[in-house]
Parts: C-alpha cells; sequence; structure tokens
C-alpha cells in the first residue's frame, strides 16, 4: 500500500490516497487486539461447554478476516453505493429480525438469533449500521414532511421488532443513533427535550414491565442484592491485572466466567494484560470516534454529515456499554466489543459499519462519483 503513487489512478489507488488512514489503521489496531483475546479467552470456554480447545479460535480467525474484507470492499464504494447497500440491508436485517420472533433460537429469555448450520446470526447488528445511512438519506433527501414521516417510521418499526425479542439494549443504541441525527440536523431543542423526555418513560417503562431489566438495575443499585458473580468476578480480574498483567494466558477470569470471551473481553484484557493495555484499548476506540466527528468538521455535505455521526454514535456507544458494565459503571448488558469480543454478527456489522464511515468521509475531487 505505501508504495502505490499519487499519480496511481486505478480504484485501488485512488482509495489509498483519498480514505482515512488514520482511522484505517485504528481499525486494524482493534482487529489485531481482537486476534490477540481470542486466543486468550476461548480455549478456557470452549473446555467447559465440552467443544474443541481451537473451534472459537478458528471461527473468529474466519470472521475477523471477512470483517476486514467487508471494511476494504465497503470503504471502496461512492456515497451513492453506500445508499442502496443500506436500503437493501435493512429491509434484508428487518425482515430477519421479524422472522426470529417466530422462528429464532431463544436464549435468556430472547429470541434475538437464527440458527445456522455451524453458527447463529442476529439480524438486529445490522440494523445499527444500516439505519443510520437510511435515516440520514430520508431526513436529507427526502421530500421535506415526507422524509422526516419516513425516517420515524422506520425507527417505529424497529423499536416495535426490538421491543418484542426482547433486545433493550440494542434499542437504546438505534435510540441514541436516531436522536443524535436528528440533533446534528438542527432539531429545534424543544423537540430535543421531548426527545429526551420520551427515552427517559421509555426507560422507566423498560425497567417496569421488563423483569430482567429490572432485576439488572436493582442489582447494580443495591450490590447487596442478588447475584454479582459476574461483576464481581470482572472486578477482581482488573484487579488481579494490576498495571502490567499477569502475563498471556495466566488470567483466571476466562475459566469462571461464561462469557469471558464475548461479553467479558475486557476484564481477560485488564487481567492477563494489565491497565496501560485496557487504556491503549480505550484510546483506540475513543481516537476513531474522536476522528471521525472532527473529519465531519470539515464536511459539507449533509447526508455525509448525518450518517456519519449516526455511524460514529452506534459504534461509540455500543464500545462505552461493553467496557462500562465490566467495570460496573452502569448496569450489565449483553452488547460486545466492536472487532474484540467474539462473535461474527457483531464483527461483520461493525465491520460494515465502519466501512461505510471511511467510504463517506473520503476526501472527494471533481468528477468522483456521488
Amino acid at each position: 500500500m505505501a508504495a502505490l503513487s499519487r499519480a496511481d489512478t486505478s480504484t485501488l489507488g485512488r482509495w489509498w490516497w483519498t480514505v482515512d488512514r488514520w482511522t484505517l489503521f485504528a481499525i486494524i489496531i482493534l482487529i489485531g487486539f481482537g486476534y490477540v483475546l481470542v486466543l486468550a479467552a476461548s480455549p478456557a470456554v470452549a473446555e467447559r461447554i465440552h467443544q474443541s480447545r481451537d473451534i472459537f479460535i478458528l471461527k473468529q480467525l474466519v470472521f475477523l478476516a471477512l470483517a476486514g474484507g467487508v471494511i476494504l470492499a465497503v470503504s471502496l464504494m461512492s456515497p451513492s453505493a453506500i445508499r442502496r447497500i443500506a436500503n437493501i440491508g435493512c429491509v434484508i436485517a428487518l425482515a430477519l429480525t421479524l422472522l426470529t420472533l417466530f422462528h429464532g433460537v431463544e436464549i435468556k429469555g430472547a429470541r434475538r438469533w437464527i440458527a445456522l448450520p455451524g453458527m447463529s446470526i442476529q439480524p438486529s447488528e445490522f440494523l445499527k449500521p444500516c439505519f443510520a445511512v437510511v435515516t440520514a438519506w430520508l431526513l436529507t433527501r427526502g421530500r421535506g414532511v415526507i422524509g422526516t414521516t419516513g425516517a420515524f417510521v422506520v425507527f417505529a418499526l424497529i423499536l416495535l421488532l426490538l421491543k418484542s425479542q426482547p433486545d433493550i439494549g440494542m434499542l437504546t443504541v438505534i435510540t441514541a443513533v436516531f436522536f443524535t441525527q436528528l440533533f446534528v440536523l438542527g432539531m429545534n431543542m424543544a423537540f430535543v427535550g421531548v426527545g429526551a423526555a420520551s427515552m427517559a418513560g421509555a426507560a422507566l417503562a423498560a425497567f417496569v414491565f421488563f423483569p430482567h431489566v429490572r432485576s439488572r438495575v436493582m442489582r447494580f443499585l443495591h450490590p447487596e442484592q442478588g447475584d454479582h458473580y459476574q461483576v464481581d468476578t470482572a472486578l477482581k480480574a482488573f484487579g488481579n491485572g494490576g498495571l502490567l498483567g499477569r502475563g498471556p494466558g495466566e488470567g483466571r477470569v476466562k475459566d469462571l466466567l461464561p462469557d469471558a470471551h464475548a461479553d467479558f473481553v475486557y476484564a481477560v484484557a485488564g487481567e492477563e494484560f494489565g491497565l496501560i493495555v485496557c487504556l491503549l484499548i480505550l484510546a483506540v476506540f475513543a481516537f476513531i470516534v474522536l476522528r471521525g466527528l472532527l473529519k465531519l468538521v470539515q464536511e459539507n455535505d449533509e447526508f455525509t454529515i448525518v450518517a456519519a455521526a449516526g455511524l460514529i454514535t452506534g459504534f461509540g456507544l455500543q464500545a462505552f456499554v461493553n467496557m462500562a458494565s465490566s467495570l460496573h459503571l452502569i448496569p450489565t448488558k449483553g452488547m460486545t466489543l466492536p472487532f474484540i469480543s467474539y462473535g461474527g454478527s457483531s464483527a461483520i456489522s461493525v465491520a460494515l459499519g465502519m466501512g461505510m464511515l471511511l467510504a463517506l468521509t473520503r476526501r472527494r475531487t471533481h468528477g468522483d462519483p456521488s
């Protein structure tokens, strides 16, 4: 890549000199952490469920390789191609999310997955990036009230589907994405207040009507009540790791937590590699978010600004929820750490979102496809 000349007018050459290489390198670093931590956390989890020690490793190697390919392929596309991909992806993800309500695999009381040979997929993961682009297009390219109404209809449909699964965490992220886009677009502050009040009301309703939400919140507010095994074990792992960690393969949290390779992979990083590596991971996520926001300051296209703001919000909020819940800063929520936690749906969907972000923020010159 570094050998490509600025005079190279091939598709790859133009891509290399117009893509945000700093964000691209940061994403590659996260994928590298994902490879290292799947090697650290997965064998113990596989043994505990009587699977081959290498099964999760091999699957995640494939998932992350596919994620890298998705990022490259999508980031090569023009904004108009991104819009088409998002529209098609949103329709397919909505249909498959609806299908989970009737033929989905039920895990821990929720129907969010569709079983396939050798793996399962979570269609709602793909709603996040596709929804951000579709609503941006409706809000900025739609015909005034018609476009805005269409965006709210899509959001309401997703709200209904995710409430029915239920997946309150995913619904919260998508809601935050939507209201961030409305705010960036210049929504009247009175409507911002109404939106904030609506989100607070929805949170209260989730607490009242969903027992698993109420249980997690009460256990967070009252640590002396209920089962805190996973959170307590994760916090002990961070304490055991100290500044530099116990060393690769020397951690114990992966032997104790059923979700050590997924929801609590950050605790595995803390125990085996220490505070410095945890801060480095946090810094990479923060860099991608801040770099993306700073790139938007230089943009003039309204669609690009609104779409990229939604993509960045979804990515950053997902990372925050995972790390904060591992550190018991918020109630626990089963949400993966982008590119680092085990999971094919998560890796590919996040790759799709980051590919879209890189494509939309590429430097455009006169004559480039829009």
